[in-house]
């Protein structure tokens, strides 16, 4: 497994990670031992950056991945993060980052996840009621107690990556990324990153599975799916991305790679700062991703890629308007 430092924080680690949020819930009927056995197979496949957050099943997910990294602690990068706020019933309240909040939340992690340390703890969005360095700041103090090794920022803005990094050196960034969002190359978040030696991190990678290629219609997800609540993925949307799609599985075929391989390997370009981490929480889907690595590009078949599915030609926002207002822009 090729391996890649991100930025200039000194952690290292593997090209790909795994995203572990669908093994609780969003995207259909979860599977406890199947999503256990997927990520003693990412570990075997040489994944060890594991990602997760306090919010994923109302911590279900970190009680989960401790549960399966227990007995190969030292085999991993664990990930998580803390800010947004669910209730009891699923429903969403809100971000806090206040800094007795971030004191909470990781020591309450460390419970969930069943070890002593945490080492890539992030802000899952920034809170527009707290300063930057104040959440960053009580975040420095767990670095400093030994609670967390690294520190991240998700889904920030270039100006507030810059603040936080003033206050304790940010190792990555982690941010929706894939070939129909395109923001952080838009928005200055990557250049930003780049300038101040911090990793990047795309999750959904393959635009939430629609890469995949295995949904053409609403009708093909769960009826509990997160994604139809989606803008992109509601009918009429995702009748016109279906056929930015087509062209795109035309590139994969004459690759002769999957589309979710061909998506991969397109974000993998990017750079060697960028670490996706597709989320799966079947062995089979793990497999087929990870074969991604093995995909070179041309120069020719990025141009193609990216002239079958141009930004400016996605239907639909990647939230909707009200969920938009928790991403730092």
């Amino acid at each position: 497994m090729e391996r890649r430092a991100l930025g200039r924080s000194g952690l290292t680690v593997s090209a790909m990670g795994l995203g572990c949020m669908g093994m609780s819930e969003f995207y259909g009927p979860a599977d406890e031992a199947e999503s256990i056995a997927t990520i003693h197979r990412a570990l075997d496949l040489g994944i060890d950056l594991l990602d997760t957050s306090d919010i994923y099943g109302l911590g279900h997910n970190e009680i989960l991945v401790g549960k399966a990294i227990r007995d190969r602690r030292e085999r991993v990068i664990l990930a998580t993060k803390f800010g947004l706020l669910r209730g009891e019933d699923g429903g969403w309240k809100g971000v806090n980052g206040k800094p007795a909040y971030a004191r909470s939340a990781c020591e309450a992690s460390l419970k969930r996840l069943g070890v002593d340390v945490i080492d890539l703890y992030y802000l899952h969005r920034v809170d527009p009621e707290t300063p930057i360095e104040e959440t960053v700041g009580e975040m420095a103090e767990l670095v400093r107690e030994g609670k967390v090794r690294f520190l991240g920022l998700s889904e920030s803005a270039a100006a507030t990556i810059r603040r936080g990094h003033a206050v304790h050196p940010i190792a990555a960034v982690q941010s929706e990324y894939s070939l129909w969002t395109r923001d952080p190359e838009e928005n200055g978040a990557l250049a930003a990153c780049r300038d101040m030696g911090i990793g990047f991190v795309p999750f959904s990678p393959l635009g939430r599975g629609f890469f995949a290629g295995r949904v053409r219609t609403t009708g093909d997800l769960f009826e509990k799916d997160f994604r139809r609540t989606s803008p992109r993925f509601e009918e009429a949307n995702l009748a016109r991305n279906v056929e930015l799609l087509r062209a795109f599985e035309a590139v994969a075929r004459d690759k002769g790679c999957t589309p979710a391989q061909l998506a991969l390997a397109w974000v993998l370009s990017r750079g060697k700062d960028i670490v996706p981490i597709p989320g799966t929480k079947r062995r089979v889907r793990l497999e087929e991703n990870v074969s991604a690595l093995s995909v070179t590009l041309s120069k020719a078949d990025v141009a193609r890629i990216e002239e079958a599915v141009p930004p400016s030609a996605v239907s639909g926002m990647r939230y909707h308007a009200e969920s938009m207002k928790a991403v730092n822009r």
